[in-house]
């Protein structure tokens, strides 16, 4: 798992390859997104790290590419864990005023997410 911190007013989609690169290895990977991250610029990293994605084509995307529909399905585990992260207020509101602070209490929240869900 990896986390990158960005500004509020910066769009996901352009931290993801960033991201991606902290990882050790996409090969044989899968990748989940929504249509946000269908960049050409991201699919292309992708398909040189040999990774494969599913990732649905915005409706406007002039050739779209196939995707797997009941591997997309999957993707619902991903959004559920986001969403409990937003249970812990802290979190959602951002009190920190800092950003290793506020990143530190992240990941703190996403262990015990994590942990919740594994039931350790």
């Amino acid at each position: 798992m990896a986390f990158l911190l960005s500004a509020g007013n910066v769009d996901d989609c352009t931290e993801a390859v960033p991201l991606l690169k902290l990882l050790p290895s996409l090969k044989d990977c899968d990748i989940l997104a929504d249509k946000a991250y269908g960049t050409k610029e991201i699919r292309t990293y992708l398909h040189e790290q040999s990774a494969r994605y599913t990732i649905l084509p915005k409706v406007n995307t002039k050739q779209p590419w196939l995707f797997d529909k009941e591997t997309y399905k999957r993707r619902n585990v991903i959004e559920r864990f986001f969403n409990r992260l937003k249970e812990f207020r802290r979190a959602e509101t951002r009190y920190d005023k800092r950003d290793d602070s506020f990143l530190a209490f992240v990941m703190v929240a996403a262990i015990c997410v994590a942990f919740s869900i594994l039931h350790i």
